[in-house]
């Protein structure tokens, strides 16, 4: 049996795809398990009603509190789970605290681990996240990359070569399979917008949320953008709280609540830029074709700015006010190899050769190698939300 392990929102659409093609092709039994590290229904149980996952077979109650709270509390939960059902495989996503805590659980049980969106790496040792990527890739037997750079970056750390498995992006499996009805939705018109006449932001890292002093000169710089363009902002729930002293009557910026899967992906389709801190969103406006500025000091996505269409403007406020002059520029960008809608596939192939070769699951028929897994190009059909 394998077990996926998802908590937060991004990694819905990470595992969805995969899920999709094991259970297409039918060789292994599957579980889901969600941690509860996200459990407010506009960021939660709408994404499992939108995505080709089932619900969840085995709930849990991490909630919120300190990272090492969160952590603890996942890893005590989890090892029980893995007791109780002994699975054969632990797949974990991203890079939040309950994907560290299912590879540290299923590692002390031996129990082999899987990362998918393995070897990416800011080298920001400021970020919790970036220690969770690091801990997670080398507790796994099994990595499952989305880009080159991600594979140099394992290879440089000394991970052995044979453990990974070039796949792609999983999350713009879930993106492609969804981008036309989202545009369908023109979900700008619920809020007065004109297509291609609006900016779409969303920050919710708490390096900048959590500091009153930079929240409070990224609302005047969104400000500024706004007496040129429309400005609309899905405000996380992390972020509700600390706005809530900042923004001031009289606002140009529309602060909205927290959007479906579906609703924010149709918002960014027809957005003219995006405002970002959040890794994901960076991987699908360049697939989009969006122009993107990260307000963060790095990104563990490169190949978004190298080959795409984001832009890192620094945990630098101030300098938003430049956003509507980068728009005029004309920049070349393309999307990532393997960033073409198969790779849960090509990840599913390499989850099948990984279990056969451990003997743990009998499989219908022998995979194809690993080499093959890269280059299989026949699509496993993922439902379109309706």
């Amino acid at each position: 049996m394998i077990v996926h392990v998802v908590g937060a929102r991004p990694n819905y659409m990470k595992v969805a795809p995969l899920y999709a093609a094991l259970e297409a092709l039918g060789n292994v039994e599957q579980q889901l398990v969600h941690t509860g590290q996200h459990y407010d229904r506009e960021i939660n149980d709408v994404f499992f009603q939108e995505l080709p996952l089932p619900a969840p077979h085995h709930q849990l109650s991490v909630g919120s509190g300190s990272h090492a709270e969160q952590t603890a509390r996942a890893l005590v939960e989890l090892e029980r789970l893995f007791i109780d059902i002994r699975p054969d495989l632990v797949i974990v996503p991203g890079d939040v605290n309950g994907t560290l805590a299912a590879a540290l659980a299923a590692a002390k049980l031996n129990i082999p681990v899987c990362h998918l969106e393995a070897g990416l790496r800011s080298f920001d040792t400021t970020m919790p996240e970036e220690h969770n990527r690091r801990l997670t890739d080398h507790l796994s037997a099994l990595l499952l990359t989305h880009s080159e750079d991600a594979n140099l970056n394992l290879l440089d750390e000394g991970i052995d070569p044979t453990k990974l498995a070039f796949v792609g992006n999983t999350m713009i499996d879930t993106l492609l399979a969804n981008v036309e009805r989202a545009r369908e939705l023109e979900t700008w018109r619920e809020f007065g917008l004109d297509c291609r006449k609006y900016v779409l932001v969303t920050l919710h890292r708490p390096g900048l949320v959590d500091d009153p002093r930079l929240m409070r000169r990224t609302m005047r710089g969104l400000e500024e953008i706004a007496q040129e363009l429309p400005v609309v902002f899905p405000v996380h729930p992390r972020t509700r709280e600390r706005l809530k002293s900042l923004v001031v009557a009289g606002s140009r910026i529309r602060l909205v609540p927290p959007l479906s899967y579906t609703r924010f992906l149709s918002l960014q389709t027809g957005a003219a830029a995006v405002i970002t801190d959040s890794g994901g969103v960076q991987e699908e406006t360049t697939v989009l074709g969006i122009p993107c500025f990260t307000l963060r000091d790095n990104t563990e996505r490169p190949v978004t700015v190298t080959d795409g269409t984001n832009v890192v403007l620094g945990l630098a406020p101030e300098r938003l006010k430049d956003i509507p002059a980068l728009m005029r520029k004309p920049r070349r960008s393309v999307v990532p190899p393997y960033w073409d809608g198969l790779a849960g596939r090509r990840a599913a192939l390499a989850v099948e050769e990984f279990v056969y070769a451990e003997e743990s699951v009998p499989l219908k028929a022998r995979p194809r190698t690993r080499r093959a897994v890269q280059w299989a190009s026949a699509p496993v059909p993922v439902p379109v939300v309706s």
